[in-house]
Parts: C-alpha cells; structure tokens; sequence
C-alpha cells in the first residue's frame, strides 16, 4: 500500500500527538510525516519522519515556500496552522499540485472566525447559541466606558484582543489585587482597572480589545470533526476539571450547538468550539477552524480525530460517530530522547 504524505506547516508542540494518532491509524494506512517549524529541534517535530527549517517570510512568500514543499515531497494532506488565511486564499495553487489542504475555504467565514469581535456578530445574527455581554474598543476611552457599561450590569470584567491563540492577552479586571502579595506568588493573570487604562493611555489607539464579561462557570472544549462539506461526524464535549484532570461527557445541550453549529457555517473537517457557562447558560469563547490543542486529549474517547479527517479528506468512508462512556484523563510528563534530524535531511525536506 502506498505510504499517504503528510506535510504539518509550524504547529504547536501537541501536534507531536496528532502526528502518532495519524500514524497508529486504526485502518493500518501507511503514512509518511513531513513537518516544518523555525525551530528545528522544536517538539512538534518529534513526532515527524521528516523535518525541516521554516524561512522567515509572511504572505505570498510563505504559501509559496508551502507550495514547493508539497511539490518536492509529494505531498497528499497539507494540516496548516500558521498562515491559515493566507493558505486558504490560495488552495487552488495546492490543488494543482494533488495536495489537499485541511482547511475552510469559505474565506469571509475564515476571517471572521479569525477574528472574535467579527464572529460574536455573526453569531448574535444567527441566534444559535448566547454570546457575553460585550464590546470591541481600540481606544483607552472606549475600554473605560466598556467597562463602566458591565460593571453597572453587574458583570465581573475580563479582555483578551479579538486576534489572537491560547490565551495570549487575556486579562481579568480585579480591583481587590494585592501587587505585594503577587509579588510573591505565580505570575497572574489579574490586573485592576486603574493599571490597565493607564497602560492603554500610553497609546493613541491600539489592536481591536474584546471587553467582556467573566464567565465563571465551567469550560468546555467541543472537539468536532465533519466531512468536506461540512456535515458533522463526531462531537466530544471536553470539560476543564481541577488541575490536570480532563473530563469527556456527554452534554445533550452542548451536542446540540456543536450540531447548529456544523448545520449553519459547515466549517470543514476538524474544529473546535469554546464555550464557558454563566449560571446555566452556555455561552461562546471562540470557535477554532483547526484541531485543538487538547484534540489529543478527546481521542481518549475512542475517536480519532486527526486521522478521521484525513481519511474523510482522502474520499474514505467516515460513519458519524459517538463515543460511549465518559471519560475522566489526565496526563503526566514523560521524558524522551530527543530526535537529532541530519543535517542532509533538512537540506532535503526544504531544498
């Protein structure tokens, strides 16, 4: 059987378990794995056969340096990350080549995807599920009036920009702070009101800010896998428990957004929606045109999501899927030896 090749542009470190789920494919495909990142000993890369050294270019000049990669490797799937929009823009150019790219190709639904303030819109049009209280501010002003706004709601207060991954950004509004006491613990994530318009006066205007309300509730990750076309085929509701633990439940209300969800945007093979309770209401975080980076973590369920998608991608035959029981993980650090990629094999994976 022939070896399917596989190409993942610069991806976070987990991308190192999306790799090995592909791999250890429950239908025994062959796969070779192509991966890039600036870092060559980045962890990502571990889980490749073949690694290489990204340029450091943007634009055009990036989807092209994709482009000849998959062209010199043969590549069948490209799993980009970086540079999602750009690549979207230019799927055609990877089609011609006989890659397959894994990504939306409804671009202004991409781009609003890319950017919360954008998305919450959307969604507040369609009515498929609740969104906080919020607003989007560039200005030192605005985030004063923003905040004055929610507070005289009632709502605790928390910002994060409206583009951005993982976290990065995000800040809770608290008044009560004690900067000594902090001082001496762990970096945190608070910051009171005062502190943050002062820094925000110190510019003009600046990126585009989400204000909004804390949700203090529960966090959920739904892991969703579809078909091309959008059709929904798996949904494993993942729930941030105490520390480490990860629970996978089965949540009949947070099925049905991911369900609404797949049936209004048909975002294309894996993605992911955050939500967070206030009270009993679910309400939108975000929703990731990409694989997760806790995907790894739902494939405990019995469903393998990265591959499935490549599968599917493929033209194989994808059943919908539920999982059974749920499931309570964890995880714990296991120390490797690390990959040393040869000089030679770099040169030729990016060459």
């Amino acid at each position: 059987m022939k070896k399917v090749n596989i190409y993942f542009n610069r991806w976070f470190s987990v991308a190192y378990h999306y790799m090995n789920l592909i791999r250890n494919n429950e239908d025994g495909v062959p796969v070779q794995i192509f991966a890039t990142h600036p870092d060559i000993r980045h962890m990502s890369l571990q889980g490749a056969d073949v690694a290489g050294t990204e340029p450091a270019v943007t634009g055009i000049e990036y989807v092209q340096f994709c482009i000849d990669f998959c062209r010199r490797n043969e590549i069948d799937i490209f799993i980009p990350r970086l540079h999602m929009m750009d690549i979207a823009l230019h799927a055609a150019q990877f089609d011609a080549i006989g890659t397959k790219v894994l990504v939306c190709r409804d671009l202004d639904l991409l781009e609003m995807m890319l950017d919360k303030g954008k998305f919450y819109e959307k969604v507040k049009e369609s009515g498929i599920m609740e969104i906080p209280e919020y607003h989007v501010v560039h200005t030192a002003e605005q985030f004063k009036t923003a905040y004055e706004d929610l507070v005289a709601k009632g709502l605790r207060v928390c910002f994060k920009p409206t583009e951005t991954e993982g976290g990065l950004g995000f800040r809770i509004i608290n008044n009560s702070r004690s900067p000594l006491q902090e001082l001496f613990g762990y970096v945190t994530q608070h910051i009171s009101f005062d502190e943050a318009y002062r820094v925000l006066s110190g510019a003009e205007t600046f990126p585009d800010l989400m204000v909004m309300e804390l949700l203090e509730g529960y966090e959920y990750s739904i892991d969703c896998l579809a078909d091309e076309n959008g059709k929904l085929l798996a949904a494993v509701p993942r729930r941030k428990d105490t520390g480490r633990l990860r629970v996978m439940e089965h949540i009949p209300e947070l099925e049905l957004i991911a369900e609404r969800v797949a049936e209004t945007y048909r975002i294309p093979f894996n993605f992911n929606i955050q939500m967070k309770y206030g009270g009993s209401v679910p309400k939108l975080l975000e929703i990731n045109p990409r694989m997760s980076g806790g995907l790894h973590v739902s494939c405990l369920s019995g469903i393998n999501f990265p591959y499935l998608a490549v599968k599917s991608a493929l033209g194989g035959e994808v059943q919908p899927v539920r999982f059974g029981e749920d499931v309570l993980a964890s995880h714990v650090e296991q120390p490797m030896i690390m990959k040393i990629f040869a000089e030679s094999t770099i040169q030729d994976a990016v060459n």
